[in-house]
C-alpha cells in the first residue's frame, strides 16, 4: 500500500480535543475530513455540542500537508483515506511571565501526526 504522511511535534492544541477530532476522521477519505474540518471551524457542524475550531485549524492544516505530501509521491488524490491520526503528548513548558510574578505559566503541547493511504 502507498501512504503518505504528516506530522507536527509540540503543536499548541488541547491534547483531549485533538483525540476526539482523529477519532472522528480515521477511516474517512480525506475530501470528507477536509469538510468536516472546515465545517466545525465555520461553526454549521458540531461535533457532541463542541467545535473544537483551535485543534480544527491545525489539523486542517495538517491534513493539507499529507496531501501535498502524497501528490508529490505521485498517489491518486480521490483513492486517498486517513489510515492513521495520532495524538500523543508532546513536552510541557513554562511560560515567561513579566518581573511583577515570580512564577511563570506551564503550557503544554501536542504531537500530532496524520498518515493517508491509497485505497
Amino acid at each position: 500500500m502507498k501512504t503518505a504522511s504528516a506530522r507536527v511535534d509540540d503543536a499548541r492544541i488541547s491534547l483531549k480535543h485533538a483525540l476526539v477530532l482523529c477519532k472522528q476522521l480515521k477511516g474517512k477519505r480525506t475530501a470528507k475530513a477536509r469538510r468536516l474540518l472546515e465545517d466545525l471551524i465555520a461553526g454549521t457542524r458540531s461535533i457532541n455540542g463542541k467545535y473544537y475550531t483551535n485543534a480544527s485549524k491545525k489539523l486542517l492544516e495538517l491534513l493539507k500537508t499529507a496531501e501535498a505530501n502524497a501528490a508529490q509521491k505521485g498517489l491518486d488524490a480521490e483513492k486517498l483515506f486517513v489510515a492513521a491520526a495520532r495524538v500523543n503528548k508532546g513536552r510541557t513548558f513554562i511560560r515567561p511571565r513579566s518581573r511583577a510574578k515570580l512564577r511563570g505559566r506551564r503550557a503544554k503541547a501536542t504531537n500530532v501526526e496524520i498518515v493517508l493511504e491509497e485505497r
